[in-house]
């Protein structure tokens, strides 16, 4: 049966009230694993009383989303995986669907939904036909476990932000396939995976991730030289604007800056993604 053939794993970090829409469209029958980065019972003890069809691992510190992401698939015993961020709901049939297209497809890394993104034109196209492609959005991967025995996971490197790009190209690579299915329909907020109350929070740390990871995937395929060329635009802008809003006095767009040029110099000097976000 085909709910025995597929685990769901969703990666969070304080995302009580956003992942509920999400596990509330998924279909019990489909066991869910969630990593929790972090140590909060509380909420580990509501998911599982609320949802019986999911366990939540409590990885104890914020490992991002690649490193989540991999603890979660390092558990999956199961013969595919849907990789979901907290903020995607999925159309009734969207797992099924999915199901469906990897079984006829066998020759298949990596299947991607059609997108719907709020804010967005979302006109359905008549053109429902399998797409083979370069790469997927990370929001919503469907895995064909058995692929990635020698190709690995994520990169641990990435706290977030060019993570499915690297796997993406790392499959294409290997002469492994990716497909996006356009029948596949999953609504995705996008950028809001956390509930509202640490938005500031997590934007700051969005901005310093952003251009650690900007730095750290140009230097890892096209090597040190170009990747510094190709930011040091980049350097230069984050270093102006935050002398220019920090005269301005306004102190959000200060540390914005000032994280997006802390993030590029911290890659250029190799230190690792070290920055967590500052939340209670």
């Amino acid at each position: 049966m085909q709910h025995h053939d597929i685990t769901v794993v969703i990666t969070t970090f304080r995302s009580d009230t956003k992942i509920i829409s999400c596990l509330d469209s998924i279909n019990s029958k489909y066991k869910v694993l969630i990593v929790e980065n972090s140590n909060n019972t509380d909420f580990k003890n509501k998911i599982e009383k609320r949802f019986d069809n999911a366990e939540c691992i409590l990885a104890g510190e914020n490992l991002g989303y690649a490193k989540g992401n991999n603890l979660g698939l390092s558990k999956v015993k199961t013969k595919y995986s849907l990789i979901l961020n907290p903020d995607a709901i999925l159309d009734a049939q969207a797992i099924n669907n999915f199901f469906i297209t990897a079984e006829k497809n066998k020759n298949f890394a990596i299947i991607g939904p059609y997108i719907q993104e709020e804010n967005k034109d979302h006109s359905k196209s008549n053109d429902n036909n399998l797409k083979e492609v370069d790469n997927v959005k990370g929001f919503a991967m469907f895995l064909n476990m058995s692929e990635f025995n020698n190709i690995g996971f994520f990169d641990s490197h990435f706290f977030i932000y060019f993570e499915e790009i690297d796997l993406c190209r790392r499959v294409k690579s290997n002469q492994k396939k990716i497909f996006i299915d356009p029948s596949i329909r999953i609504y995705h907020s996008g950028g809001s995976s956390h509930d509202e109350e640490v938005n500031d929070a997590m934007e700051l740390s969005r901005n310093w991730h952003w251009m650690w990871s900007t730095f750290y995937y140009n230097k890892k395929y096209n090597g040190y030289i170009f990747a510094l060329i190709t930011i040091m635009p980049k350097l230069f802008s984050s270093f102006v604007k935050t002398i220019f809003y920090a005269v301005c006095m306004n102190k959000l767009k200060t540390k914005i800056y000032f994280q997006r040029m802390s993030g590029l110099v911290n890659s250029i000097m190799g230190k690792k993604s070290w920055y967590r976000p500052k939340v209670l």
